[in-house]
């Protein structure tokens, strides 16, 4: 069916010193024609430089035209994508004279959609290239790469042939059983079962890293004030990004970076020192230091080596034991009254003694160790979701074969688990949950 011709700037917001506007669809190629003046005709598969002119023929810019012919593009539409300097007047410029001529103006992840309705990417493929494009360090980049290139879609792609070929096997036994057709034995059908869903609780538990490498995690520096949380803060970030002097106290609200840990993106928090406090600023500073610890995925509890450990501070040890929690040792260069406990790693934020060790504690805290090359992984609650369905339909017929229910009752099963590993790839997914997928997108791509 032919779809409208959609148009819209496919670069960032902003100046810069290319700027790219593209239009998909059946008027594409003329649409774009009559606003540039080229050397040699669009051909596809082809750079063609020229100008770009207004109305009246003046020109504007000088551009670079590239013509993908259906079904050799990324929509497996027409498609046309004009090179010009990025210069927002100039790029709204070609949107409109697009627009004046019969073209509409994309929706958001539109020209993604379109390739995922034509078939050209699956929709685990069509969410890695949001991630790609979300992608803040080289790691969720190369996984985002990976998935797509089909690599998620390839790793579930044994047991959905697995499924279909038993649903075959059970639905012959039950047409053409008059027929002599042999019925499956409940032996084979378990073991089909079985070796079905190994793969897929291995995949769904691989949702706790993929969420990890997609969205990162927030870590929380906290202990009491002046035991070095700010230096180290400092430290991890490779930069003087919060403020430190010997004054206890000196913080007095929350200070966040962003930080690549391993290639999982962390977010890390400096706190307030925490401990009683008559000062109204530091009071609210040290609230959100506890909210901080409350609400973080992993939390360093800082404490001074110059001074023994309290019991306020034994008590946040105790209290984190049952969290993700590392607790360090800080100004191991001075000398101090300070008894050393060999359980707890030891640093100088001022010398940068011990951050190495520190760094590949935190790596193995986050469960970074088990980053491989194996990217092919669940990123999102979507994705979790469709598996685990899968799994919870061989889990109901596994346990209905056993009960020696009726291969009919034992079907609907095994449909419902092949119906959520066609949901995952985008087989057969509702039209709402793929609206608010696209949504999500950057207009233009």
């Amino acid at each position: 069916m032919e779809q409208e011709t959609i148009v819209a700037i496919a670069t960032p917001p902003g100046r810069g010193g290319i700027g790219i506007v593209r239009l998909s669809g059946s008027l594409a190629k003329q649409i774009a024609e009559p606003m540039l003046q080229l050397r040699a005709p669009l051909e596809a598969g082809r750079a063609r430089f020229g100008e770009l002119v207004d109305e009246q023929g003046e020109k504007l810019d000088e551009v670079v035209a590239t013509f993908f012919a259906a079904p050799h593009s990324y929509t497996s539409d027409d498609v046309v994508e004009i090179a010009a300097h990025g210069a927002p007047v100039v790029l709204e410029a070609i949107v409109r004279r697009a627009i004046a001529s019969d073209a509409r103006l994309a929706r958001p992840g539109e020209f993604t959609e379109r390739a995922f309705l034509s078939g050209r990417l699956d929709l685990t493929q069509a969410e890695a290239v949001r991630d790609l494009i979300e992608a803040q360090t080289l790691h969720q980049a190369r996984v985002a790469a990976q998935q797509l290139g089909g690599a998620l879609a390839e790793r579930v792609r044994p047991a959905k042939e697995a499924l279909v070929q038993l649903i075959a096997g059970l639905e012959a036994g039950i047409d053409f059983a008059e027929d002599d057709v042999d019925v499956m034995p409940q032996e084979a059908i378990l073991i089909a079962l079985a070796n079905v869903r190994a793969p897929l609780v291995e995949l769904a538990a691989s949702y706790a890293q993929g969420r990890m490498v997609r969205d990162g995690i927030t870590m929380a520096i906290v202990g009491r004030p002046n035991a070095g949380k700010s230096s180290l803060f400092n430290r991890l970030v490779e930069r003087e990004r919060a403020i430190v002097t010997s004054i206890a106290g000196t913080t007095r609200d929350l200070v966040t970076e962003r930080v690549s840990l391993g290639g999982i993106p962390v977010e890390l928090v400096d706190t307030a020192g925490i401990r009683e406090s008559s000062d109204e600023a530091e009071s609210i500073g040290i609230r959100k230091s506890r909210e901080a610890m409350a609400d973080a995925d992993l939390v360093l509890l800082v404490l001074d080596a110059t001074q023994p450990i309290s019991q306020e501070e034994r008590t946040w040890m105790e209290e984190l034991s049952a969290r993700e929690a590392v607790v360090v040792w800080n100004k191991i260069d001075m000398q101090g009254t300070g008894t050393r406990e060999q359980a707890i790693v030891g640093v100088s934020a001022l010398t940068g003694e011990g951050i190495v060790k520190l760094r590949s504690l935190l790596l193995a805290k986050l469960k970074a160790g088990a980053i491989t090359s194996e990217t092919a992984m669940l990123t999102n609650l979507r994705q979790q979701q469709a598996v685990q369905q899968a799994i919870d339909g061989l889990d109901n017929a596994i346990t209905a074969v056993g009960a020696a229910i009726p291969h009919e009752m034992v079907l609907l099963d095994i449909y419902s688990a092949l119906r959520g590993l066609d949901e995952l790839t985008g087989a057969t997914t509702a039209d709402d949950v793929l609206n608010l997928i696209f949504s999500s997108f950057c207009i233009g791509k």
